[in-house]
């Protein structure tokens, strides 16, 4: 009952508030004719004006994204409701649409937010990050959209556009400094004609570590950044019908290790801090076990892209987008937090993945349809190697030497001595590694049909469904020898199991339809309301480890059944003179909800944790108050989480959804104004704020993160009707002190670390346009 008073409610402000979607942030309003200003969207495979379409969207072009002073998807994220993006690493971001996160690294496991880069999936969560230098927009579309984007996107969907070449030669370059050493150079450039253009572009960042690492063994501070990315577009007209995009892009990274913090093992420094200084020693034998002799990031992606459109007539087009993404990455972490060699991983995740569509699309008064086929496949593997010393494990572990400890209060590793002590001076250290490989070869094949019915130019009624067949096979090796120092058992680790140098592999099949319903009814020339109900799917788990039977090890094969979920939404869009923007709510249920749960050998297995569901508002407003002044704001609100009284699965049995704001909101305004002779002044400040999140399941306070609020400001001068701009931004004004991140790999072994986030950055940049 309480849930349809609230939907009722809403339903009531939508009627007497009629609105305009605010991702056209600042824009006029739709029914003025020869509006430049207004965002054009392709989400439902056709240019539409974003107040047109009949779901929920957030876009945000890249002069927007370039306003607010944003450089990556996580920081862009703050200012779109809904969404929550947790850039642990470039090799780990958390995708989070309407609280339900994506961020398996498990090959053998597909994703619930779908990634798409210039119409292609790029799903796979190790070779998703994409860097957002000169992108035309970003869609955010939320809710399930199988329809539109393909079976991965259970939630939503998040696309990324990037500019094509167009006629005419243009060309920029910016370069930029600011504290911690950072450094920016970027820029692009564009020639061409109506039959031929090519476009390039770049964007190189650096910085250095915003926390201080006291180990003598590691040359770079943590969370220090090297990347750099390069983008050539080419597209071709051989004919006023035919148009051809090829997109090669190279996206790279050598940054530095992620923070795990102790919040048990002191340092040097003091007592454990998350917001100290760290003493992540990592392993003496890094270079030869781990890959790599220094805690960090080294990330290599290719990705190509082919797209052709042809218009077979006056009504019908033939589109074909194909798309491979290639990835290799490598991060070597100290999960225990401390100088201790104690828990020393990497994590090498390497694959492909390729995709093909075929599309055609009829466009006509009365009808607006697509209809076709999609095949993706992907060959990935995940490789965690170990390293520890065998004296200190056991000793941080189980305490073997009692009164030793493991780190002392002075931030000295005690449990250095446990070999010798343990092996009365025989030995003074017994090396010790092991390895788990999982793979996965995923191949997907999907019929879908979309259409619009227009059946009077105020009322639009839309179904559409996916057909999808999904072959998945799994694959496991593990090399776990004997410690040396307790020969009795099998593993270093509990839990871990060697395959005999075998590769265990298992395969399953399934299938789904995946349908969606929607109608869109215009109240006037400038506002709309519209209700959906969508389903969606994650796709079901072989997931494949080993387990020992009569001391033999075998495959331990658990099926883990698909997650679904229908979405119900009603939502307004609109515009009155100078103010615009949108409210919508929706109701999701899921059934089979999925869970990633740390286990205490360093691996991560999914189960299914039974029902969930999730209620939430989303608000967006802007007021355009003059031609050099632009208001916005948004809010979120999400009450969702595991069904109490849950009998399948009682651990989780009422838990929020991890990552997961009750409240999130975003606000500012932007100032661009002309100060005489083609000079212009500008100023974005903004402030985000989002409530409290848990970082795991089941929900703990320890790891949480209470209410975070940060200010940011980006402005500046451009001279020249624009060719000419200098400015600057601050991120975090206040020098808040958060979490990123709690729990984690140490966590499961009752060590949990924390990763602080962002200190103040602040910096300067100058821009030429020719």
């Amino acid at each position: 009952m309480r849930h349809l008073l609230f939907i009722t409610s809403a339903l009531t402000s939508c009627v007497l508030l009629p609105s305009h979607s605010l991702a056209q942030q600042g824009y006029l309003p739709e029914n003025e004719e020869n509006n430049t200003d207004t965002i054009v969207v392709t989400a439902q495979k056709f240019e539409q004006k974003l107040v047109d379409v009949p779901i929920t969207i957030s876009a945000v072009t890249g002069d927007r994204i370039r306003e607010l002073g944003v450089s990556d998807l996580d920081e862009l994220s703050a200012y779109v409701p809904g969404l929550n993006i947790q850039e642990q690493s470039a090799n780990n971001p958390g995708v989070v649409i309407r609280g339900i996160t994506s961020d398996s690294g498990s090959a053998q496991q597909g994703p619930r937010v779908t990634l798409y880069y210039n119409g292609v999936d790029i799903s796979r969560s190790r070779g998703s990050y994409q860097a957002i230098y000169d992108l035309e927009r970003v869609e955010v579309i939320k809710g399930p959209q199988a329809t539109l984007f393909g079976t991965a996107s259970a939630v939503g969907a998040i696309s990324m556009v990037s500019k094509r070449p167009e006629p005419g030669s243009s060309a920029s370059i910016t370069a930029g400094y600011g504290n911690y050493d950072q450094t920016l150079l970027g820029g692009s450039f564009n020639a061409g004609s109506e039959k031929a253009a090519l476009r390039v572009a770049f964007e190189w960042r650096t910085r250095d570590g915003y926390v201080e690492n006291l180990s003598p063994r590691q040359d770079k501070e943590l969370y220090a950044q090297d990347q750099f990315g390069l983008r050539a577009s080419v597209r071709l007209k051989p004919t006023d019908r035919v148009t051809v995009d090829f997109i090669g892009t190279y996206d790279g990274q050598r940054n530095g290790g992620t923070p795990f913090i102790s919040g048990t093992y002191a340092t040097s420094a003091g007592p454990a801090n998350p917001f100290g200084k760290a003493n992540l020693g990592g392993s003496p034998l890094s270079a030869t076990v781990l890959g790599n002799a220094q805690l960090g990031l080294t990330r290599d992606v290719y990705d190509a892209n082919l797209t052709i459109a042809a218009e077979l007539s006056d009504s019908l087009t033939f589109t074909t987008v194909n798309g491979y993404r290639e990835f290799d990455s490598r991060e070597v972490f100290d999960a225990d937090g401390s100088a201790a060699w104690y828990l020393e991983f990497a994590e090498n995740a390497k694959g492909w993945q390729a995709s093909h569509e075929g599309r055609f699309s009829v466009d006509t008064e009365r009808l607006r349809a697509s209809a076709g086929w999609n095949v993706f496949k992907e060959d990935s593997t995940q490789a965690v190697p170990f390293s520890s010393e065998e004296g200190t494990f056991l000793q941080c572990a189980a305490n073997i030497i009692p009164g030793l400890g493991c780190v002392n209060a002075a931030g000295v590793v005690t449990a250095a001595q446990a070999t010798a002590l343990a092996s009365r001076g025989l030995l003074t250290q017994v090396p010790y590694s092991s390895e788990f490989i999982n793979g996965g070869i995923n191949t997907a094949y999907s019929l879908f049909a979309d259409a619009t019915f227009i059946a009077s130019p105020a009322l639009e009624l839309t179904a559409g469904g996916r057909y999808v067949w999904e072959d998945r096979r799994s694959t496991y090796f593990a090399r776990v020898p004997r410690p040396a120092l307790n020969p009795a058992a099998t593993s270093l680790i509990p839990g871990q199991v060697d395959t005999g140098g075998k590769t265990f592999t298992a395969t399953g099949k399934s299938e789904a339809f995946l349908p969606r319903f929607n109608i869109l009814y215009r109240l006037s020339g400038s506002a709309n309301v519209f209700a959906t109900i969508s389903k969606g799917r994650r796709s079901p788990v072989v997931q494949l480890s080993a387990a020992r039977v009569a001391g033999v090890p075998q495959p331990n094969l658990q099926n883990v059944p698909q997650e679904t979920v229908w979405n119900y939404e009603v939502g307004l869009k609109g515009a009155a003179g100078a103010v615009s923007g949108s409210l919508g709510v929706y109701y999701q249920k899921y059934d089979g909800f999925q869970v990633s749960v740390q286990q205490g050998n360093g691996t991560t297995v999914t189960q299914s944790a039974g029902k969930a569901s999730n209620l939430g508002v989303e608000a967006e407003i802007a007021i355009k108050a003059s031609n050099w002044l632009r208001l916005f704001g948004n809010i979120g609100y999400i009450d969702g989480g595991i069904d109490k009284n849950n009998s399948f699965a009682p651990a989780f049995s009422g838990a929020r959804f991890r990552l997961q704001p009750e409240w999130q909101a975003a606000g500012g305004f932007t100032i661009d104004a002309p100060v005489g002779d083609g000079a212009k002044l500008f100023v974005t400040p903004s402030v985000t704020y989002r409530s409290k999140i848990f970082f795991e399941l089941p929900n703990r306070d320890l790891l949480s993160q209470g209410p975070v609020t940060l200010v940011n400001v980006r402005g500046g001068v451009s001279f020249a009707d624009g060719r000419y701009e200098l400015s600057a931004f601050m991120r975090n004004v206040t020098g808040k002190d958060y979490l990123l991140d709690a729990g984690n790999t140490g966590g499961a072994f009752g060590i949990p670390t924390f990763i602080p986030g962002e200190p103040r950055f602040y910096g300067a940049a100058l821009t030429a346009r020719f």
